[in-house]
């Protein structure tokens, strides 16, 4: 995997990957690294609980997420709580057991963060609309 920053001016960022595919960034206005971060987190998650659910009959998955970070530099994420939600006739077990098989295993970006960083999450299935 590779990667560029490059400052814009100002509190502006871009991230452009190897395929030139660009990520506009800015510190001050938003959305910034931190904020990416978080969603790369729900993002990935996402990922695994598709595949995970992929035999089921649903018709639409989000997460919601809420993180504490450090009072003081470096201002890492000290919490994050998730909660999934999936529209479909599927069992709620086993939307936890898949969720929990990401954070434990498969998601890359959760298992990136720190160690003392508490992930907790939660989920809720809706009925089909």
């Amino acid at each position: 995997m590779q990667g560029k920053v490059e400052w814009t001016g100002g509190s502006g960022l871009i991230g452009v990957n190897s395929k030139n595919q660009v990520i506009e960034m800015d510190w001050e206005e938003g959305p910034g690294p931190m904020q990416l971060a978080l969603q790369s987190i729900g993002a990935c998650s996402i990922v695994d609980v598709v595949i995970g659910l992929k035999e089921r009959d649903f018709s639409k998955v989000w997460v919601e997420m809420e993180s504490t970070r450090n009072d003081e530099s470096p201002r890492y994420f000290t919490s994050i709580h998730m909660v999934y939600h999936v529209v479909g006739n599927v069992p709620i077990k086993l939307v936890e057991r898949v969720v929990a098989k990401s954070h434990e295993k498969y998601c890359s970006v959760s298992n990136s963060i720190r160690k003392d960083c508490k992930i907790t999450h939660e989920t809720i299935v809706h009925d089909s609309i």
